[in-house]
């Protein structure tokens, strides 16, 4: 089993910092470009994994990745409701 994990648990780990690597947009990547980044994890899967996850990607400054943007339902979203308005008073002026 334990021939098993030294094998998987590096394999898991730079299939991870691939994909995320390839997925991560060209402003968050530091120090090289987004291709050597990838060629460097696919060449020295350990290595290359552990050296993207540590300094490859900018970081938040709470430390985790940047929170996405909120979801807000239209009923409650301003813009949204502008735009009714706004369609509202054109399908009234003839």
């Amino acid at each position: 089993m334990l021939r098993v994990l030294m094998f998987l648990v590096p394999l898991a780990l730079s299939v991870y910092a691939f994909i995320d690597c390839i997925s991560t947009k060209d402003d968050d990547i530091r120090h090289m470009p987004k291709p050597l980044w990838a060629i460097l994890v696919l060449l020295f899967p350990l290595v290359g994994s552990i050296s993207w996850l540590i300094a490859g990607k900018k970081r938040s400054a709470a430390g985790g990745r940047p929170r996405p943007r909120q979801w807000v339902a239209p009923d409650d979203n301003p813009e949204f409701l502008k735009s009714l308005d706004d369609e509202e008073k054109r399908d009234d002026e003839p």
